[in-house]
């Protein structure tokens, strides 16, 4: 273990810590339980890049650690040569607590190192930032935030030049230079925003790029005429990024009754009108439910703070209700495969891309137009990961890529889940059916009547510290070597083992490689059915994942049998202590 009480000190005393840092520090001096929460180790950088709580310390967000990463950056571009070096990295960031002043210090050091730096003026949406990267041609990205986390909450992700984040292989190289700079923050080159700008390695973005990319937003637009454009629509940015670009679009698309929740409209990095500004909970609508019922709205639309997720809640029988990221993943494939087919521009060779963890009814969907739905690793990274793979090769059409955490993405001009595209697809398409005398909830009923009812009970065990750790370890092994053969009336037909990348057929016997996907402790076991379940340790969080999904042509089998999982997946756990 680490001397976190020495760091701690060298960082009192160093000539690089600034006084207000300082300060901080001292307020702290005789508190060890909080010195060691700040220094028994650094803030991890990954393939989500840093992420953490804003404070001094060397595992928190806060000048000295993005400055560390930014610096490592700009090692590892300055490697690839000149020509990597002028093409630069593109910066934006979001509304929260010190956000602009993270963007503007790794400008600084990026530029101090010969690397231009392109920054947005103002806030930006996530997806804006990758759309940025392709545009621009840059060698990199880097947009400051921490997405749907609580207010004191920071985060720093990193791009590479296809618009997506940085996997593993750039990740490491630059976890290498983050650790030969150590805490020498002599190596931590900068310069200022005038020496900067004066040689051509500061650049401010101007409003030409905004508009190139609502432009090509609105391009995939896949109905006009045939939509009811007068449906009425409550919208909410919880206070974040893309409150001006969803507006500008639904504008742009003729939507005439758009009422914004007025408390969420403009940016706030306290997040004072919401009690978690995380879309996928009910509790992110409260506000945007009173107006709805008060303007009677028929959509209720919200982003997260970052603009790269999309939640809605429809009304029906009076009361709205919410769907999940399955659900409108589901009639979001449901809508663009029935437009493009009816239309006849659907391409050959068209392919959707999900992750393990996702739901399969879209697989269903997808059969019925002969295209294809290939299973990446969860988060964006991958999914569109596979996105620039399909694209290299030549062979395949992406045409939409989601996951069941509310993300979705069509388009090629963007490697990333986008809440700017996603809204105003739902609109479109809430739009389209109700101009057939439909809700979404009405389609979502019809899919089911046609594919199959597919219900699910997604849910996370919070499970702290270094004991919480081993307790998952124990839970993952539980699954991985003693799992039930049977629930009830189902029986397990097979299982993958992402980990060991092995995918055994309990009916044949037969055991396959699984090449496609890279190694992960995830574990998925198949019923006869199709019914399913999945169990992995999260990435970021001290949370054991747990996915549940059943099929049924009834709606009350189907239940049943969630029911039947559940409770047997349950007992498990509970017996692992």
């Amino acid at each position: 273990m680490r001397d976190y009480k020495k760091i701690y000190y060298e960082w009192l005393n160093s000539p690089y810590i600034d006084e207000r840092a300082k300060e901080e520090l001292k307020s702290i001096e005789n508190n060890l339980e909080e010195i060691e929460e700040r220094f028994y180790k650094d803030l991890e950088f990954g393939t989500a890049g840093l992420r953490g709580k804003l404070g001094i310390g060397t595992n928190m967000m806060n000048i000295y650690t993005v400055g560390r990463a930014s610096q490592a950056l700009a090692d590892y571009i300055t490697d690839f040569g000149e020509e990597r070096m002028k093409m630069g990295v593109v910066i934006a960031y979001d509304v929260r607590h010190f956000s602009k002043e993270f963007a503007k210090e790794s400008a600084l050091i990026l530029a101090a190192n010969g690397v231009k730096a392109y920054l947005f003026d103002d806030i930006r949406p996530t997806p804006v930032l990758s759309f940025a990267v392709r545009y621009l041609k840059t060698t990199a990205g880097i947009v400051v935030t921490a997405s749907h986390n609580p207010k004191d909450y920071n985060g720093y992700k990193v791009y590479w030049d296809q618009g997506s984040q940085i996997l593993d292989d750039v990740a490491n190289g630059i976890v290498e230079k983050i650790e030969k700079i150590g805490y020498d923050f002599s190596k931590i080159k900068k310069i200022s925003e005038k020496e900067a700008i004066s040689q051509n390695l500061l650049q401010y973005i101007s409003k030409e790029v905004d508009e190139e990319y609502i432009q090509r937003v609105e391009s995939l637009a896949l109905r006009d005429e045939d939509v009811d454009k007068n449906i009425t629509i409550v919208y909410t940015p919880l206070n974040g990024t893309s409150n001006i670009f969803v507006r500008r679009v639904l504008k742009d698309r003729g939507f005439k009754n758009v009422f914004i929740v007025k408390e969420q409209e403009l940016p706030d990095p306290d997040f004072k009108s919401v009690a978690n500004p995380n879309p996928e909970y009910e509790v992110a609508f409260e506000e945007a439910k009173k107006l709805g019922y008060e303007k009677n709205a028929h959509l209720l639309l919200a982003n997260d703070p970052d603009g790269d997720r999309t939640a809605l809640e429809i009304l029906d029988d009076n009361n709205y209700k919410m769907l999940n990221g399955n659900q409108v993943g589901a009639l979001l494939v449901n809508y663009i495969l029935e437009s493009k087919s009816e239309k006849g521009c659907l391409e050959d060779n068209s392919v959707i891309i999900k992750s393990i963890v996702t739901g399969d009814l879209t697989k269903r969907i997808a059969k019925k137009y002969n295209v294809d739905v290939i299973e990446t690793l969860t988060g964006f990274k991958n999914i569109c990961g596979k996105e620039n793979e399909l694209e290299k090769e030549g062979k395949k059409n992406f045409l939409f890529g989601f996951e069941e955490s509310i993300g979705y993405i069509t388009g090629t001009f963007v490697r990333d889940k986008d809440g700017i595209i996603a809204s105003m697809l739902i609109s479109e398409m809430a739009g389209y059916y109700s101009k057939k005398n439909k809700n979404l909830i009405d389609v979502l009923e019809d899919i089911y009547q046609e594919f199959g009812y597919e219900l699910e009970n997604n849910y996370s065990l919070v499970l702290e510290g270094v004991e919480g750790q081993e307790r998952i370890k124990r839970i993952m092994e539980k699954f991985r070597n003693n799992f039930p053969k049977e629930m009830g009336d189902l029986k397990l037909e097979q299982y993958a083992d992402y980990l060991k990348r092995k995918l055994y057929n309990l009916t044949t016997g037969e055991i396959n490689n699984i090449t496609d996907i890279p190694s992960s402790d995830v574990l998925r076991f198949w019923f006869n059915d199709g019914s399913w379940y999945a169990i992995r340790p999260s990435g970021t969080e001290p949370k054991l994942k747990i996915y549940i999904y059943s099929n049924d042509k009834e709606k009350e089998k189907a239940q049943a049998k969630l029911d039947q999982i559940k409770n047997t997946v349950d007992s498990i756990i509970e017996n692992v202590v």
